[in-house]
């Protein structure tokens, strides 16, 4: 396939915040809300803690990954937080989302992560399949959270 994984630009977000479309009809946590979207990955794209990747072919982004370092205490350094893995349906199955993963993973080991963690919704079974063949592993832990 003759798609390039780059870092996403500006003029990329209509695009993305399409994935991101995708990706939240899927996932029952969260609302889809454009705005919200493009806000979002406006705010990762100017931080240095954080990378947004894009899968391109023939000039559109038709996937996508971000990461986000954190600090971790169990780690006693930095990790970082892969999330919104999308990529489109007629793109998948040809190694993008393992290649926009990969990418992610690159740039957290170049941040000096040690670690790299994710969330996916427990009903997405194709997900959790993808993650499982990436090396992710599952965790006693759950994800709680509270919307402020």
């Amino acid at each position: 396939m003759n798609a390039v994984i780059r870092r996403a630009r500006p003029e990329d977000i209509p695009a993305l915040v399409g994935l991101l479309r995708l990706l939240f009809s899927i996932e029952k946590d969260f609302v889809f809300d454009a705005a919200k979207q493009e806000r979002g990955l406006r705010l990762l794209l100017g931080r240095e803690e954080a990378a947004v990747f894009a899968a391109e072919l023939d000039g559109a982004a038709v996937g996508m990954c971000t990461g986000q370092l954190l600090i971790s205490t169990a780690q006693g350094g930095p990790s970082a937080l892969i999330e919104d893995v999308a990529v489109l349906p007629a793109q998948q199955g040809k190694g993008l989302g393992r290649r926009l993963a990969a990418a992610a993973e690159a740039w957290a080991v170049s941040q000096g992560a040690s670690r790299v963690q994710l969330l996916a919704d427990r009903n997405n079974a194709p997900a959790l399949a993808f993650y499982q063949k990436t090396g992710f592993q599952t965790t006693a832990m759950i994800c709680l959270r509270k919307i402020l």
